[in-house]
């Protein structure tokens, strides 16, 4: 992996996580489902457009059309959908700390269920991971973290690692990634534009602070991660790539330490240390079981 991958993935790491903070001040002034929808609606619009530009067709295979309504509805509705309604009782470095764990619960779901093979290391990766949440987890409990909150991120969490786990291998067919992505946000937006009208009041008062955050949400994370991770994909492979997922739960709390004031003690230093070890370990092995 030579310097420029590496500045990449650091990168993509560094603005993927910084989506929680930033979601967090969204979701104090506007209703959740809503104001998502229409990041998805704006993401989703400037990705079909671009991908049309370069080229790219929405006529996909039917694999690719079920991995793009499964993906737009699972990830973008479900997952983020729960994570940022729990951002209005719970912290970002908490929605950020319960994310991370994705690629853990998608390696123990796929070792259990699917019996993948995973090496010695990996299983290590597994336990150490799911221990380091139960370090940060424990005490935040005792502090008075909102259950429901918490409740609702990890359901978000489990619906993208099953989604995740019902795709895989799903390839070929025309399209392109940049039109995947984009008409998944498209599925996202619409699903919770639904939900959203039976459930949310839709009268908002539009700050300074919400304009910002909202704008950041949509461009950063939304766009130019996006970007520098296919970049990054193309560039090492997608394996390899994930590797810069052990960076989440790092970044996650140290931007919202930083940026929100949101308190940070031992046991959340020591949980995300081990977390982000396990993340690093399960990715590792999995690049030695391809090897």
């Amino acid at each position: 992996m030579d310097l420029r991958a590496i500045g990449m993935g650091l990168a993509f790491a560094l603005m993927w996580s910084s989506a929680f903070t930033s979601t967090h001040i969204i979701v104090a002034e506007a209703p959740p489902l809503a104001a998502l929808a229409l990041r998805f609606a704006l993401s989703g619009g400037i990705g079909i457009a671009l991908a049309l530009a370069f080229g790219q067709s929405w006529r996909l295979s039917r694999a690719q059309w079920r991995a793009t309504i499964i993906f737009g509805i699972c990830q973008n509705a479900l997952y983020l959908g729960f994570n940022w309604v729990a951002m209005t009782t719970v912290e970002a470095s908490v929605a950020a700390i319960i994310a991370s764990t994705m690629p853990l619960i998608v390696g123990a779901l796929g070792w259990i269920v699917f019996r993948d093979r995973i090496p010695p290391l990996g299983i290590a990766g597994l336990v150490a991971g799911f221990a380091g949440v139960g370090i940060i987890m424990g005490a935040r409990l005792q502090g008075g973290i909102d259950p429901f909150g918490l409740g609702l991120c990890v359901a978000g969490a489990l619906a993208l690692a099953v989604a995740t786990l019902t795709v895989r291998g799903a390839s070929g067919g025309g399209g392109g990634v940049l039109m995947i992505v984009g008409l998944q946000m498209l599925v996202g937006a619409v699903s919770l534009a639904v939900v959203s009208a039976f459930t949310e009041h839709l009268v908002v008062e539009v700050t300074p602070t919400l304009a910002l955050a909202f704008t950041y949400t949509v461009i950063v994370p939304g766009l130019m991660a996006t970007w520098v991770w296919f970049r990054l994909v193309g560039r090492i492979g997608a394996v390899r790539a994930a590797t810069f997922h052990f960076l989440t739960p790092v970044f996650g709390v140290a931007i919202a330490w930083a940026v929100l004031g949101e308190h940070v003690d031992w046991h959340d230093a020591l949980g995300v240390l081990v977390i982000a070890g396990g993340i690093l370990a399960v990715q590792i092995s999995k690049q030695e079981a391809r090897r």
